[in-house]
């Protein structure tokens, strides 16, 4: 998904999304663990869009002043 379309999220639905993302990083993890997984990338990329997620709700919950800072 694409960062501008994650910053357009409301806290309460990229927190819909961070569940799903995490939900699919476990499913990975058991593939990678079983040696099911045909690459690596999608779980990289699945734990970066779950850190994306996770910063912006977290800019999205401070006080202005405290982004100002």
């Amino acid at each position: 998904m694409e960062l501008n379309e994650l910053r357009q999220m409301s806290p309460a639905d990229l927190q819909v999304k961070e569940r799903e993302v995490r939900e699919e990083i476990f499913r990975l993890r058991l593939k990678l663990r079983t040696n099911q997984l045909d690459s690596v990338a999608n779980y990289r990329k699945s734990r970066r869009e779950l850190a994306r997620i996770l910063t912006l709700i977290r800019q999205k919950s401070t006080p202005v002043e405290a982004q100002a800072k």
